[in-house]
């Protein structure tokens, strides 16, 4: 393999900011120091630029096998490394449902020839299949992921034995969409009683409301805590489910995590008068006070993890009307880019965006040798560039689906470069090099 060095970034790094060089060889981060006086095939000038570790996204949908009129692994991680993020953990609703051993192990092969960034792929449980989910291996898979709501398929897992089963035998990491059915039912039904087919998007946080959240997400924590399972709730959408999280331990020492995601984080309901369907995400963008609050709760640390949900439809499906309309968007390409905006608006650190973005779901997951700037960890490298405007706009859209819930917007900063695996990948809006992408590796028991 080539070697690099990037000299004189400003690193961000384990809460601090320093400059220096950083020298790449056979994939892993060789040396790191001031000056360096070392000859590679690549040198990089990072003057005025800050070197991150590269984002680590733990919830995303890349659609393959079976969508991929909606989106590819190559497409969509060719828009994750374009957005600074270097390894994702993709989720089980594709068609087929990845429930068998050898439908998990069919995807990590797409993924090996395909993928730009590092990856690894949730095993999905449902109401009959916990035998397949105890095969999962917990030091080459990420996770068990467990629909507490609806989802594609047969993976609503609904049934409060087998959920039990699952909570009581998993070894391993469990990951929850938490929002209860019967209650979204329930309101759905009242809605449609009411309004009929006219339903309309800024409806959707009202049916998919913040009661079906802390209902499920309070019964997923229950469930953790009477078996001791390692439990992540997914995208936390409401105030009120914060207080199901604890931030008086450090997240090593914790069983139960949380994570948020930038729609979450970004858009109100305020935003579906202009937005529509286009912010239509399970679970729902709520109230600005939701927003706020989950806001803080990540800032100070009862939410450990920012993440996307990254889930691409084509403009044909979005522009239907909210009933026949998907929910989901596709984020991978402008989640870095979101969050320093943040920290331009003095709302965030650039330290906390790193740890909430990189640090902290290699913690959260225990990856080998990942999510920080160290000397023998592989080198996966973001270059921002705080000071160069990004428009986001139809033809430099990267996602399949070719739209952006953030289009028309002007982020403040942009990436440079995209380093996976010791390989530039991406350099200044231009993919370098494809299939770069190594399996990710867990120290889970």
């Amino acid at each position: 393999m080539s070697s690099t060095i990037i000299k004189s970034a400003t690193i961000v790094n384990e809460g601090r900011q320093y400059t220096a060089d950083v020298f790449v060889k056979d994939g892993y981060i060789a040396q790191i120091g001031a000056e360096l006086n070392i000859a590679a095939d690549l040198e990089i000038n990072a003057e005025g630029k800050y070197l991150l570790p590269g984002c680590i996204d733990d919830q995303v949908h890349f659609r393959e096998p079976g969508l991929t009129h909606k989106a590819e692994i190559f497409t969509e991680s060719r828009a994750a490394v374009a957005g600074g993020i270097t390894s994702f953990m993709e989720m089980p609703n594709t068609v087929p449902n990845t429930v068998t051993q050898q439908l998990l192990a069919d995807k990590y092969s797409i993924a090996a020839h395909k993928s730009l960034a590092n990856y690894s792929f949730f095993m999905g449980a449902t109401n009959d299949n916990i035998d397949e989910v105890l095969k999962t291996n917990p030091k080459e898979v990420c996770g068990i992921k467990v629909f507490m709501g609806s989802s594609t398929g047969n993976m609503l897992v609904d049934n409060e034995t087998v959920l039990e089963k699952i909570f009581s035998s998993t070894p391993m990491l469990v990951a929850t969409h938490c929002e209860d059915e019967q209650t979204i039912r329930n309101n759905m039904a009242a809605f449609t009683d009411k309004y009929g087919d006219q339903i309309t998007p800024e409806m959707h946080p009202l049916i998919r409301n913040a009661e079906a959240c802390y209902k499920s997400s309070s019964f997923a924590v229950d469930l953790a805590k009477k078996h001791g399972t390692r439990l992540h709730i997914l995208h936390i959408s409401t105030a009120r489910e914060i207080a199901l999280f604890d931030n008086s331990v450090p997240l090593k020492d914790k069983k139960i995590t949380a994570e948020a995601c930038i729609h979450h984080l970004w858009f109100s309901d305020k935003d579906y008068a202009t937005k529509g369907n286009w912010i239509k995400w399970n679970p729902a963008v709520k109230s600005e006070a939701d927003r706020d609050a989950i806001f803080q709760a990540v800032l100070d640390g009862t939410i450990d993890v920012i993440a996307t949900d990254h889930a691409p439809h084509t403009i044909d499906e979005k522009t239907q009307t909210y009933l026949k309309a998907p929910s989901g968007g596709p984020l991978v390409q402008h989640s870095l880019l979101a969050m320093l905006e943040f920290s331009k608006q003095g709302k965030i650190s650039m330290e906390a965006v790193v740890e909430k973005m990189a640090h902290n779901p290699a913690l959260c997951f225990n990856i080998e040798k990942r999510g920080f700037i160290r000397e023998g960890y592989w080198a996966d490298l973001v270059l921002v560039d705080l000071s160069t405007e990004y428009p986001v706009k139809k033809e430099n859209i990267l996602s399949k689906c070719a739209w952006s819930p953030f289009e028309g917007y002007t982020f403040g900063s942009s990436i440079s470069h995209t380093i996976v695996s010791g390989k530039l990948v991406y350099e200044n809006g231009v993919i370098r090099e494809a299939g770069t992408g190594k399996r990710l590796l867990f120290n889970q028991k």
